[in-house]
């Protein structure tokens, strides 16, 4: 289960409950993977950092939301997203999502168009006010 990608604690415990196994050896072994530091939160949540802002070009908030389904508590969560987005430049990981989404194109054609890349970026995680502020950026006409 460990050997395709890093997993939680909590969804370690989940699949090894779905699989049927009593609780009192699901706590058992989580603490033997645990003291192995086979799984580790904060590793996990640096991973899932990583991944949603170099792969999938996310913003903060939608990291967060990763996290908060892998079960990573707030302070671990908090600690990855800080160490992961001081490291990049937030204003060019919202281009890089809007050139993705704009696929080649420099402007925006109508506000149709600008409402639905608004819509788009907000669920990708970026604040309301860049994202307003990159988007008029990029109106057609300005």
């Amino acid at each position: 289960m460990l050997a395709r990608r890093e997993l939680s604690e909590l969804q370690v415990r989940q699949r090894l409950a779905r699989k049927g196994h009593d609780p009192d050896a699901i706590d058992d072994a989580v603490a033997r993977l645990r003291d192995e530091r086979a799984i580790d939160d904060s590793r996990v949540a640096e991973a899932i950092a990583r991944t949603e802002t170099a792969v999938r070009k996310r913003g903060k908030v939608r990291v967060r939301l990763q996290m908060e389904r892998a079960g990573i508590s707030k302070d671990t969560a908090s600690r990855a997203i800080d160490d992961v987005f001081d490291a990049i430049d937030d204003e060019a990981l919202l281009e890089a999502s809007l050139s993705k989404r704009l696929r080649g194109r420099e402007a925006i054609a109508d506000d149709r168009e600008f409402q639905r890349l608004y819509r788009y970026l907000i669920a990708q995680g970026f604040e309301s006010d860049r994202v307003l502020k990159t988007l008029s950026l990029r109106k057609r006409g300005r």
